[in-house]
């Protein structure tokens, strides 16, 4: 098997855990034999147990002697909850590492080095892209800032609006779409809506569909009660209610709570004060071919009173979710 190949099983093998590690990062590993044959795959377990390179390498068992490991985030080289992965590797005998992005936390970096410094031959920067911009872009971004990743999701008609005038909106978006949206729910860590958004729409915020074992934590931003029977306080999945309208403290108590991955859901007031600050990282658009001419839009007042004040943002995919188009884009940082 060849390294790319394995590293595409390998990041295979890290969705499979998103949104169940944090604030580990969700990383997959594989592990092939002396003779570049298959012999373990793993990823990361729930905080506390093992990494990644440990569950591969106890899938392998002893084919991992003079062979290869493959994974998504360079092996730690420090002890937290547990060893070191550097010296498991090590011990099992491996002879080449192959992954794709360097950890960029200072406490955990460091296992290229060791591991080169040991006789292992590495090679760095593997689908590095696609790792860095797949399963483990929150993870990253959290190492680096200290908060969460936060994703503006809405969907919207093509005159851009998010309900008709009387304020129905159910369904601007296809059922491929709202399918598309409960498979990204599956691996995130929290849903954020306003307070109006409850009021408006009771919305559950979970996820479903088949196969779902998990569920993000739900997280209602703005004072005053919610109201009673209202579905996000009910028993199907966590909920959080700050009872503030100061986003930076929002963002604060979710990265104390180690959230890692933030969808934010709504609504067009919230957005923009999220936007305004500064703290939406991707925004991610389903635009329905329909046109309503009237009713509320997707944004609220985003802190922009002139167009040089504008956020930027670069769009990295253009896709076809049913007979919807699936924008996905990220913040232009200043430099």
């Amino acid at each position: 098997m060849e390294p790319t190949e394995a590293m595409e099983l390998a990041i295979a093998a890290s969705e499979t855990v998103r949104g169940a590690t944090s604030p580990n990062p969700p990383v997959g590993a594989v592990v092939l034999d002396a003779d570049g044959d298959l012999a373990g795959t793993g990823a990361t377990s729930p905080p506390g147990g093992p990494h990644a390179e440990i569950n591969a390498l106890a899938d392998a068992g002893d084919r991992a002697r003079g062979g290869t490991a493959i994974v998504t985030l360079e092996p730690c080289a420090h002890h937290g909850r547990t060893p070191p992965c550097v010296d498991a590797l090590l011990a099992a005998g491996i002879t080449r590492v192959y992954f794709a992005v360097a950890d960029p936390n200072p406490k955990a970096a460091g296992g290229a080095t060791r591991l080169a410094d040991a006789g292992v031959t590495v090679h760095p920067g593997l689908l590095a892209d696609a790792v860095a911009t797949g399963p483990l872009r929150a993870w990253l971004h959290y190492a680096r800032t200290g908060r969460p990743h936060i994703t503006w999701k809405y969907a919207m008609s093509m005159d851009g609006r998010v309900a008709a005038a009387d304020g129905t909106s159910r369904w601007i978006s296809g059922a491929a779409s709202r399918a598309d949206v409960h498979e990204l729910r599956r691996g995130i860590d929290a849903i954020m809506v306003g307070r109006g958004t409850v009021l408006a729409d009771d919305p559950r915020l979970t996820a479903r569909g088949a196969g779902v074992e998990r569920q993000p934590l739900r997280v209602v931003v703005g004072t005053g009660d919610l109201p009673p029977g209202a579905r996000v306080t009910d028993d199907s999945a966590p909920t959080l209610h700050l009872r503030t309208r100061d986003v930076a403290s929002v963002v604060r108590e979710l990265a104390e709570r180690d959230v890692v991955d933030v969808m934010l859901e709504g609504g067009p007031t919230l957005a923009g004060a999220f936007l305004a600050a500064g703290l939406v990282d991707r925004v991610l658009a389903y635009v329905a071919p329909i046109f309503l001419g009237a009713g509320p839009v997707a944004l609220g007042d985003a802190g922009v009173p002139t167009l040089t004040d504008a956020h930027h943002f670069a769009v990295e995919q253009v896709t076809m979710c049913g007979s919807d188009v699936r924008v996905s884009a990220v913040r232009k940082r200043q430099r």
